[in-house]
């Protein structure tokens, strides 16, 4: 057993009918170099039996302590029912990044179960070119973006293989009363950290007032993001889209520009951001307040848990100008950086140790049922490096990989970049209600990708990339 940090607990807590709190990782398969051998969903589950001793994550139970006294527990090693977690799923034709993103929607529409161990994993077959895709939904408070993306490493054949034959005792169900005295001792260990954390915040404090970097409004007031048409109320119902680009190309054009991979993704964001607020809004006059998440445990053999926080990034969607947003998002994301670092990076995660489970709850749940702007953001957007090396899973080729977040409490748009070998994959994940058609913001970013390309003397005819589906 062991409990839920604070921010694992934050992350369950904030989770309401509308407001589902986990991730979907999609992996495209090319089955071409199985020698006729078949995959379908006994073999994929054969495949995750071998690996589930070191698929940590997936054998966790959420405990829930009597009357909410303390954060839940996780009570690992328990059984896992893997005709349950792994289903079958089959596209319509004509099976193309179009009819897939449609049905990551509905996957991504329902929430987990929690009597089970918080995941599902589908596997999708009837896409064109003979591939399969596999889908993994699993809830946040099990595990962030670098957990994950560890845990997915493990669940492809990036490492030795696993005994398929190896099982595992089943950890006995935990005393109601052996619950409460835990939480008790852990409630006096928390009190006895407190000063650190005291100390932490007031050193972060002291950091900010000698700094002689002038701070931005919307950095140094993160409750006043402007009213946009992707904050409102969300709706249970969600939509997802892809795009893909060239990695090489995405490197050049940064590096002719002297900026960042992760400026330019948020430039070509803050285009097609623009573009969508001309559309639904009708202007596009001050810039949206973006939170961006930053990771301080880069432990590549952790694969649960969340040790992140965001970063709050001011995205000049009021620029035209596509080398002139560039300059500014690249300012930004400096002083946002600058500011993050000043304040402490872990602030907000060993504050929310603190959280009392049962007031948070009914916050969150009452947030969720108001129908107005977030009132800390507009919307996350992540760039998470993803590996450098093509992975199988069961000897069969990873030729995609796309992540993306959960839509947050009046927040209806999580974008989220993930890089793949030589892929820069874009994934988009609304409500009904934000957008017609998800795939106007992945059209929206390729376009203002482009648009950077030309404003800077390179080709804006956009390569297309061979080992991915063909654009939507």
């Amino acid at each position: 057993m062991k409990r839920l940090r604070g921010w694992d607990a934050v992350l369950l807590y904030s989770e309401a009918p509308n407001v589902h709190m986990h991730t979907l990782k999609v992996a495209i398969i090319e089955l071409q170099d199985l020698g006729g051998r078949t995959f379908g969903v006994e073999e994929f589950r054969q495949v995750i039996r071998g690996r589930l001793y070191k698929l940590d994550p997936f054998r966790y139970q959420l405990i829930d302590i009597p009357f909410k006294f303390h954060h839940p527990m996780w009570r690992e090693n328990c059984d896992v029912d893997l005709d349950y977690h792994i289903r079958p799923w089959r596209l319509k034709e004509p099976g193309g990044r179009r009819e897939l993103d449609e049905a990551i929607g509905e996957i991504a529409s329902t929430p987990l179960d929690r009597s089970r161990p918080l995941w599902e994993m589908y596997l999708i077959e009837g896409l064109a070119n003979g591939r399969i895709a596999v889908v993994g939904k699993i809830h946040h408070a099990l595990a962030d973006g670098v957990a994950s993306g560890n845990l997915m490493a493990r669940g492809m054949d990036l490492q030795s293989g696993p005994d398929p034959d190896q099982d595992f005792p089943t950890d006995p169900a935990p005393r109601r009363g052996e619950l409460v005295r835990s939480a008790f001792v852990d409630h006096l260990r928390q009190l006895a950290r407190l000063p650190g954390v005291m100390k932490y915040t007031s050193d972060g404090m002291r950091r900010v007032r000698r700094s002689d970097r002038k701070l931005s409004p919307e950095l140094t007031m993160p409750f006043t993001p402007p009213p946009s048409f992707l904050n409102h109320m969300l709706t249970p119902e969600r939509r997802f889209a892809t795009a893909t680009l060239a990695l090489a190309e995405v490197k050049e054009t940064s590096k002719h520009l002297g900026v960042t991979i992760n400026d330019l993704v948020l430039s070509m964001a803050a285009g097609a951001l623009r573009t969508l607020l001309l559309r639904y809004d009708g202007h596009a006059d001050h810039p949206l307040l973006a939170s961006v998440p930053v990771s301080f445990n880069f432990d590549p053999d952790r694969v649960s848990g969340n040790y992140f926080t965001g970063m709050m990034v001011a995205v000049p969607v009021e620029v035209a100008d596509p080398l002139e947003r560039v300059r500014q998002t690249h300012d930004a994301a400096v002083l946002a950086k600058e500011s993050h670092h000043l304040v402490g990076p872990e602030l907000i995660s060993r504050w929310s140790t603190y959280l009392p489970p049962a007031p948070a709850q009914a916050l969150f749940k009452w947030l969720s049922t108001k129908d107005g702007q977030n009132k800390v953001l507009n919307l996350p957007i992540s760039n998470v490096p993803g590996p450098r090396e093509h992975g199988r899973v069961g000897g069969a080729l990873v030729t995609e990989i796309y992540s993306v977040g959960p839509l947050t409490t009046g927040s209806g748009m999580n974008i989220t970049v993930w890089s793949y070998v030589d892929q820069l994959n874009i994934s988009v994940l609304t409500d009904s209600a934000t957008v017609e058609d998800p795939h106007e913001v992945t059209e929206a970013i390729l376009q203002a990708f482009s648009e950077i390309r030309v404003a800077a003397g390179l080709s804006g005819e956009l390569a297309v990339v061979e080992t991915a589906m063909a654009q939507a």
